[in-house]
Formats: structure tokens, C-alpha cells, sequence
């Protein structure tokens, strides 16, 4: 099985990737954690990954597509894997779909979380409280203000990423609003209606 997971920061992709990593057997991407892992391990690319994201730069498509590359060749991603944030752009939708082809394999379904931006700047400032009050460290990410910028680029940028899905006819939206519970319900109904499509 392989998803795309698409949606803001905050939307609750996380969860759903780690439930659905543990139902299927199937290998949870974050493409930030990819990034960081190639950055360690030594690797030319991940090298000069480290180097652009020190520099707070945006990683290219070439390199992250690249790394992507690597990682889905690998064998203990022969099950499938759920990819969180990526793609990103239009042109890393387009160079997924020809690394799955040349591979003979497809996407199974993207899965985007909707969201209510004003309710998920509340979720979030509900989340830095509760994580003030039990003594834990607030995330940076989680101020308000920087996570306003946050979603609007997130916005700006996967749009045309979300369009493209829906002209492929394998974007599937939910509520990421909803339950924790209810989104879990969800997510697995557009799963079982794309793969029995």
C-alpha cells in the first residue's frame, strides 16, 4: 500500500500515519525526518541537504526527490509506506509518479486533511497551554504568530499539489477537524474505496 498524506501543519497526519503504519505494516515517511536521517548518514545528498536546510533554505525538488528515491528502494519498503510532506510541489508529484512507474507500482490514494484555518490556530494555542501547564517544553513551531506564517505558505504551496490529485482522480479529502477517532474512520474508508476502485 502507498498513500500520500497532504495537509497543514497541525492537521493530524502524525497520528493517522502512525496508526495506519501500525494496522498495514507499512513504513511512515516524514520527509523532514528523511532529510535529517541522509544529513547523518553521510550521504552526498544528504550532505548538501543539511548544508541548505542550515541555511534555512528550502531543500530543492531534485535533491529531495532524490532522497525519496533512495529510501523507497530500499527493502523494508517493499510493503508500502505512507508519505508525510511530500510532495510538496507539482513538479515532486510528477517525479513521484514516474519513480513509482518505472517501478511498476502506483499510488494507492492521497489522502487530504481539510481544515478550518482559524479552529487549527485554536487547536494549536490549546496544544502550547496544555503543554505549558504539564511543565513541557512549547514547540516553536506552536507559537501562534509563526504558525499563522506556517499555514499560509503550507497553503500557497500545496494547492496546485492537491489539484493536480484531484485531476489524477486519487485525492480523497477529509475532515481533519473531526475526531482523532472519526478522521480514523474516515481515512480508511477512502483507502478501501481507492484500492477496491
Amino acid at each position: 500500500m502507498r498513500l500520500v498524506l497532504l495537509g497543514p501543519p497541525g492537521a493530524g497526519k502524525g497520528t493517522q500515519a502512525a496508526r495506519l503504519v501500525k494496522k498495514f505494516g507499512v513504513l511512515h515517511l516524514s520527509t523532514g525526518e528523511m532529510l535529517r536521517a541522509a544529513g547523518e548518514a553521510g550521504a552526498p545528498t544528504g550532505l548538501a541537504a543539511k548544508e541548505i536546510m542550515a541555511r534555512g533554505d528550502l531543500v530543492p525538488d531534485a535533491v529531495v526527490v532524490k532522497i525519496i528515491e533512495d529510501r523507497i528502494a530500499e527493502k523494508d519498503a517493499a510493503k508500502g509506506f505512507v508519505l508525510d510532506g511530500f510532495p510538496r510541489t507539482v513538479a515532486q508529484a510528477e517525479s513521484l509518479d514516474v519513480m513509482l512507474k518505472a517501478k511498476d507500482q502506483k499510488l494507492d490514494a492521497v489522502i487530504e486533511f481539510e481544515v478550518d484555518p482559524e479552529k487549527l490556530v485554536d487547536r494549536i494555542v490549546k496544544r502550547a497551554d496544555e503543554a505549558k501547564r504539564a511543565g513541557l517544553p512549547v514547540r516553536k513551531d506552536d507559537d501562534p504568530a509563526v504558525f499563522a506564517a506556517r499555514l499560509a505558505a503550507y497553503r500557497a504551496q500545496t494547492t496546485p499539489v492537491s489539484a493536480y490529485y484531484r485531476r489524477t482522480g486519487s485525492l480523497k479529502a477529509v475532515n481533519g477537524m473531526d475526531s482523532i477517532d472519526a478522521v480514523a474512520h474516515a481515512v480508511d474508508a477512502a483507502i478501501q474505496h481507492h484500492v477496491h476502485a
